[in-house]
């Protein structure tokens, strides 16, 4: 829960690095969340079929939608490439399986152009 709210803090931080642990434990808060958030639509009647949303929902989509963005740049500058790679993501299918891979490789070692790398700023037991 720390590395979402760590994210959730940095929300319109764009420069620096995010470790695979920050993005992926955003990424699986945020899906829960939302899930969360669908079934309390649907059990109050906001949820509307046709769209496929509902309102707290959507509400929640827009608020984490720049720290989701922020976040996604900087994990991309923690494997040494520029943040404007998220635009892949507007390609269908593929600019997804691209961005995946991305998102799972392993961070530069050492200091990148971005910044120090935040494995070695952060001691772990």
């Amino acid at each position: 829960m720390n590395w979402y709210l760590e994210a959730l803090k940095k929300y319109a931080i764009f420069s620096g690095r995010s470790r695979r642990k920050e993005y992926w434990y955003f990424f699986l808060f945020n899906l829960i969340i939302h899930f969360i958030l669908i079934i309390i639509d649907t059990l109050t009647g906001t949820y509307n079929q046709e769209a496929g949303m509902g309102l707290l929902s959507t509400i929640y989509f827009f608020a984490v939608l720049l720290p989701g963005i922020a976040v996604s740049v900087r994990r991309l500058h923690d494997t040494n490439r520029r943040g404007w790679w998220i635009l892949l993501s507007l390609i269908p299918i593929i600019g997804a399986i691209v961005l995946l891979i991305f998102m799972v490789q392993d961070s530069t070692p050492g200091e990148n152009r971005f910044g120090s790398n935040p494995k070695e700023a952060v001691s772990e037991p």
